[in-house]
């Protein structure tokens, strides 16, 4: 089977197994208190020129986001507005809901939140009988495999100032968004623009773990109780820092999303030439091309990837993924396939 399902299957890069297997046998403090994760967070500081921010590694995708959001939701009116496609939205079985917050998610097509989406969530929830917007969540790329611009992320930080609202940006794979050919975004962007954000690494190169990155003081306070509160404060801390030191050591980390990206470009260019049509612009390593129906199900028997939720009376969209350690090989055996 050829594998185009997702980007988080493999273990992780070997130069990242390497250093764990080098630091297996050493002795540290637990919780993220050890030398790895200082020296780590030192690098990602540095990385996004920011030296006063905090720096927290957790575990994975769902617990980042839940504990993070924990900081932006303190009071129990609060809600949080994000594409309907978004992360908390659709694929984290209601855990943001499930502490009590509401989630006002709004309808794209493309995924991405825009001003406008923002000032109609307020309008409606116009007074105490509804829920209270504090924050919006947006992710980089997107669920749909986008990414936001310079001048789209600054147009929301000004709506979200007028309104007094925070911006949380998951990175669960900012590498490959920061290596499309559509990115103006650079690291040192993100502190300017949002009042937290996390570097992904179970989806680009590492085991698992994912770095957090607050910027705003107000939010500071008290994370790594929330942390812990939502059992994402792992004992064995030390192994995601010396996972994210290897990563973020000679541009490695950026390096990773820029294969998955090449690699997705490389198939979307190869199955337009074949004259397939897509439901959305390949941009970062997402694919969305439409198949006739009995192609799609017998593509099912020789590849792995998963169904988009769109379809007609032919034809069916199709999710394929690519990830740092997808191959040419790989790649041109789907287009024989087609």
């Amino acid at each position: 089977m050829i594998f185009l399902k997702n980007d988080y299957s493999l273990g992780c890069h070997p130069i990242v197994l390497q250093a764990l297997v080098d630091t297996n046998m050493e002795l540290h403090d637990g919780y993220c208190e050890d030398e790895y994760c200082r020296k780590a967070a030192d690098r990602i500081r540095k990385l996004v020129k920011c030296p006063e921010a905090d720096v927290h590694f957790l575990p994975g995708g769902t617990l980042m986001n839940l504990s993070a959001l924990a900081a932006f939701l303190l009071r129990p009116h609060w809600s949080v507005i994000s594409a309907d496609s978004g992360h908390i939205c659709v694929h984290e079985t209601g855990a943001i809901e499930a502490t009590g917050h509401k989630i006002n998610h709004v309808k794209t097509k493309d995924g991405k939140l825009r001003p406008a989406d923002i000032e109609d969530v307020l309008i409606f929830h116009e007074d105490e009988h509804y829920v209270l917007p504090k924050a919006i969540y947006i992710s980089d790329s997107t669920e749909t495999g986008l990414v936001y611009t310079k001048e789209e992320l600054q147009a929301l930080r000004a709506c979200c100032n007028e309104h007094g609202l925070y911006i949380y940006l998951d990175g669960a794979r900012l590498p490959m968004a920061l290596n499309s050919e559509k990115n103006d975004v650079s690291f040192e962007d993100l502190p300017q623009i949002c009042d937290a954000f996390y570097l992904g690494g179970t989806k680009c190169g590492a085991m698992f773990g994912e770095a957090l990155v607050i910027v705003n003081d107000a939010l500071k306070e008290d994370m790594r109780f929330l942390i812990k509160q939502r059992g994402a404060l792992l004992a064995k801390g030390r192994l995601m820092g010396v996972q994210f030191d290897a990563l973020l050591e000679g541009g490695l980390y950026l390096d990773l999303g820029d294969q998955a990206v090449r690699m997705a470009t490389q198939l979307a260019k190869g199955i337009a030439g074949k004259g397939y049509e897509f439901y959305l612009p390949q941009e970062t390593n997402m694919v969305f091309p439409m198949f006739p129906k009995e192609q799609a199900e017998f593509l099912a028997t020789k590849v792995m990837f998963e169904t988009y939720p769109v379809v007609t009376d032919t034809h069916q969209c199709i999710r394929l993924v690519t990830s740092w350690g997808t191959t040419q090989e790989e790649i041109k055996a789907f287009l024989e396939l087609i």
